[in-house]
């Protein structure tokens, strides 16, 4: 096994201490069940370093420079040998069914939006003996039967025109972009929008009255509305609006650690109202405690109790990143001092960039490719066979089946 791979699982293991039953009932459990994350990424490739340092000797700009490593972290797997066996490798250490694949930029504008989603249909698509796009909640269930993996978009923002001429124009890429494969958005990402205010803002002023518009076309679209990244107010305001499940995809709960990006009981209680889920996700400063797999089942145990299994997944917001991305970006020119990007709208002194929080036994017991030992932990905590299911995966796929049933004609009457 990948050295790394196995490193993080090490630290998952003496950390939980499972004894031999759970132990193997946990990894029988995961393996013979539909495993979806619920927001995360596919395994990321190294960069070419050479092809990158060759680009700014050039004179590339930054943004050239920054959209070739997204494109080749995203999509060199499939080409170069090396990248694509640990892709493979990452991928099956995990044991994922389906990934609710983070396939859009942090905005609004279809043309951003557009990039990412385009390397991830570019890889599905040359790749299909890989992993393949789900188009349909049944494609999830397929690849599950078939021991294959799969990808279903999300974006993480609602493209809009930006025209403000009139709501009915500003909504119509929602649907366009549905047609091109994506199954959920986010209304808003840390900062204000005109659909609400994101988890960042320090005045959380609700949804907007085009924001429930949004809403309303989403629902009526087939587009899962996810309010990971929203405000409070936005994200109730939203569960209260929408009339299909909504998810906060990848979160945590706020009565553990009082994190921006955590959801309180009202917010979590009004998802679960509306037959969502809150994705609890795998970032240690959000979990808070002691920021590791204890920590994350801990969220889970919170949930659960308070809210009921069926209201509960995994979203974890994590990747495996390739054991030669270390030293491809070595080969890249330094580009100098940046700028704090326009969506990482944090709190001062937030703990996601504090050392102690990222220190590697933390991070490492959280790898994506630890997803057998969630399965574990979950045994290990005293859950039944049934919910566990519904928490890895069977949570997703319900909610996926009950919004696309929206996008779905009604059935042609006989009229003879």
């Amino acid at each position: 096994m990948n050295e790394r791979i196995e490193e993080a699982r090490e630290t998952a293991l003496r950390m939980l201490k499972p004894d031999s039953k759970t132990l193997d009932r946990g990894m029988e459990l995961h393996g013979n069940s539909l495993v979806i994350d619920a927001y995360g990424f596919a395994p990321f490739a190294s960069e070419d370093g050479d092809a990158i340092r060759s680009a700014a000797e050039a004179g590339a700009s930054s943004l050239e420079i920054g959209e070739m490593i997204e494109d080749m972290r995203m999509t060199r797997w499939t080409c170069d040998p090396r990248e694509r066996q640990e892709f493979i490798e990452a991928w099956d250490a995990a044991g994922v069914t389906c990934i609710f694949q983070n396939a859009g930029e942090e905005c609004q504008s279809p043309m951003r939006l557009m990039r990412r989603l385009a390397h991830y249909t570019y890889a599905t698509d040359v790749a299909r003996d890989v992993v393949f796009r789900a188009a349909l909640p049944e494609d999830i269930e397929r690849a599950a039967g078939e021991k294959k993996r799969c990808m279903y978009m999300s974006a993480n923002g609602v493209p809009l025109t930006q025209r403000w001429e009139t709501v009915e124009e500003e909504l119509m890429y929602i649907r366009i972009f549905f047609q091109l494969g994506v199954r959920m958005m986010h209304l808003t990402y840390n900062r204000r929008n005109m659909i609400g205010d994101g988890c960042g803002e320090s005045f959380d002023g609700g949804l907007s009255d085009f924001g429930r518009a949004v809403v309303r076309e989403m629902n009526k679209v087939g587009v899962i509305v996810d309010v990971a990244h929203s405000g409070q107010r936005t994200s109730l305001d939203a569960a209260k609006a929408s009339s299909a499940p909504v998810v906060a995809s990848h979160t945590v709960c706020r009565a553990l650690n009082d994190h921006v990006r955590g959801k309180g009981d009202e917010v979590i209680r009004a998802i679960a109202d509306t037959g969502g889920y809150i994705g609890i996700c795998c970032m240690p400063a959000f979990l808070g405690r002691s920021g590791d797999i204890l920590a994350f089942l801990d969220h889970i145990d919170y949930a659960v109790r308070k809210f009921g299994a069926d209201h509960v997944a995994i979203g974890t917001d994590r990747a495996h990143h390739s054991s030669m991305e270390s030293a491809e970006r070595k080969k890249i020119p330094y580009r100098g001092p940046r700028r704090k990007e326009w969506q990482s709208l944090w709190p001062p002194n937030d703990p996601l960039f504090d050392p102690e929080w990222n220190r590697p036994e933390k991070k490492n017991s959280l790898a994506w490719t630890n997803w057998p030992l969630f399965a574990v932990g979950l045994v290990q905590r005293g859950y039944s066979d049934e919910d566990i299911r519904k928490i890895i995966g069977g949570n997703a796929l319900r909610v996926a089946r009950a919004v696309f049933a929206a996008s779905r004609p009604a059935p042609a009457r006989n009229v003879s």
